[in-house]
């Protein structure tokens, strides 16, 4: 069942090839694309053009009577109208009816049988039906001979422009979603991330109108006792590092949601940052990056087609989709029991959070609508002072709903299950940046390790004077002096300072939330 008729769309090439082997899509992927080739590793490297990530401020929104009053509005879902949207979308159906060949990826989003989503993927560029087959859940030949419609629908014309006569667009790039239609039109971008996070999108719709908790997390399992934990974290927090634990078993490394019967990954695959990866730091990703695999914008040697992961002349976000199997300690199906363990990684640089922390659900949902950690502010000489960063939920640009939403349903599946929530500083001691130094990674593993055995449920605490939480003050293998931040700087004033000025920061963005 090879073909599909994606006339109802207004699609009339005849040529649409629905689910090809991996081997034709390599084969069509080198035939369409010169600068495409095999890695040494056997994963396919393919170049996304212009666009080498995500373009947030492109993205689009139908304002309809049936969802206006469920989005948050602004910044990350942006309005447009109807119309706007039937126009790009004849643009995009345009131009791929000008294509001699179509590809089509049927496929699921959640691994959850009773709640999956079926995603169908309408693309040009072979290098796109193979990254989506990676990240979908794929079908057996009878779940593909029973899918029948799909929930949604991603049209992706990325090699052609929208028109910025269009009421509504400001660039040539825009990826309009309408959640009455059901379908995701891509224009102007080739980066294949941008279908990724379009389901993502419309999952962290459709869940919760569901009474589902979406999340961009990672999630583990316990080889033997099946105990699972969740681990939300942005950008330089170690969430990666840290979810890669031969020791457990990876249910999933980004995308997640929490139903009544338990946590299930939404994908089928992992999309991991290749910059700078290499064999002896990550391991588990450097195997999976094999046949079957995406690499995206690397660098590779003419005559080994060894990859220089170092090499960041075409984008510093290089990446590479692999599928979730290819991980040694995947847990297949991606399913696991609610979570025993929730916990929030950040990286304060200004260095006055505690090396760990128990949260109670109310503080859960603050830290969670805050989604903090901190990185060091500006380039100039001399400049250390901290700068902090905030993300709702951990993942800002994918939310439908405003940040109370799932805020709620997380304090809701807390305390209905009776999950520990921990908040873990992979940031700096004794100091801010400049003067401390970034916690020590043995002392980050040992505490993690501690969560996952239960050991830490009945440790010691001491409430802190200044936000409010109850910091763990005894973790085996690590210092207890390290583990009250007070402690470790030499200057107290200092540290109270700090600390007074980074609560007034999580203050001062929490305001808009309420």
């Amino acid at each position: 069942m090879r073909s599909v008729d994606l006339s109802s769309y207004g699609l009339l090439v005849e040529d649409v090839d629905r689910n090809p082997p991996v081997p034709q899509l390599y084969a069509d992927s080198i035939r369409a694309d010169t600068r495409s080739v095999i890695a040494e590793s056997g994963a396919l490297i393919a170049y996304s053009g212009e666009k080498t990530g995500r373009s947030p401020l492109d993205k689009r929104v139908v304002r309809h009577a049936d969802s206006q009053d469920d989005v948050w509005w602004g910044q990350i879902n942006m309005p447009i109208t109807q119309d706007t949207f039937l126009i790009n979308r004849e643009r995009a159906i345009d131009f791929l009816n000008t294509r001699s060949r179509l590809y089509c990826v049927d496929a699921f989003a959640g691994w959850d049988p009773a709640t999956r989503v079926k995603v169908r993927v309408v693309c040009a560029r072979p290098y796109h039906a193979l990254f989506m087959y990676t990240m979908l859940i794929r079908p057996t030949v009878q779940e593909l001979a029973d899918y029948g419609e799909p929930d949604l629908v991603i049209i992706n014309a990325g090699q052609f422009p929208a028109n910025l006569h269009t009421t509504g667009m400001t660039s040539k790039t825009s990826v309009d979603i309408s959640l009455e239609a059901k379908e995701i039109v891509i224009l102007g971008t080739e980066y294949a991330g941008e279908m990724k996070k379009g389901v993502f999108t419309y999952m962290n719709y459709a869940a919760p109108k569901a009474g589902i908790l979406s999340m961009h997390c990672s999630a583990t399992a316990d080889r033997v006792s099946g105990r699972t934990s969740v681990m939300f974290g942005l950008s330089g927090t170690g969430k990666t590092t840290l979810s890669a634990d031969p020791r457990r078993l990876l249910i999933g490394d980004d995308e997640h949601c929490w139903s009544d019967t338990g946590i299930y990954n939404i994908e089928g695959g992992c999309y991991a940052k290749a910059i700078f990866l290499s064999h002896d730091t990550e391991p588990e990703i450097f195997d999976a990056l094999r046949y079957g695999s995406v690499l995206e914008n690397v660098i590779y040697d003419k005559q080994t087609h060894g990859v220089d992961f170092t090499d960041d002349s075409i984008t510093e976000n290089t990446r590479g989709a692999y599928p979730i199997e290819n991980v040694s300690n995947a847990k297949v199906p991606c399913i696991g029991e609610h979570p025993a363990d929730v916990i929030f990684l950040t990286c304060d640089a200004f260095g006055v959070l505690p090396p760990v922390a128990r949260l109670t659900p109310e503080e859960a949902m603050y830290h969670f609508i805050s989604g903090y950690t901190a990185k060091v502010a500006g380039t100039e000489v001399g400049v250390t002072e901290p700068e902090a960063t905030f993300s709702p939920c951990f993942g800002g640009p994918f939310l439908a709903w405003h940040p109370q939403k799932y805020a709620k349903l997380l304090a809701d599946r807390l305390r209905e299950h009776g999950s520990n929530v921990w908040l873990v500083n992979t940031g700096w001691s004794g100091g801010a940046h400049g003067v401390g130094s970034r916690m020590k990674l043995d002392f980050t593993r040992a505490i993690i390790n501690a969560i996952h055995e239960g050991s830490l449920v009945d440790a010691p605490t001491k409430t802190d004077p200044i936000f409010g939480f109850e910091v763990v003050t005894q973790v085996d293998e690590v210092p207890s002096q390290v583990l009250w931040p007070e402690n470790t700087w030499a200057d107290k004033a200092a540290y109270a300072m700090m600390a007074t000025k980074l609560k007034g920061l999580f203050e001062d963005n929490y305001a808009q939330y309420q």
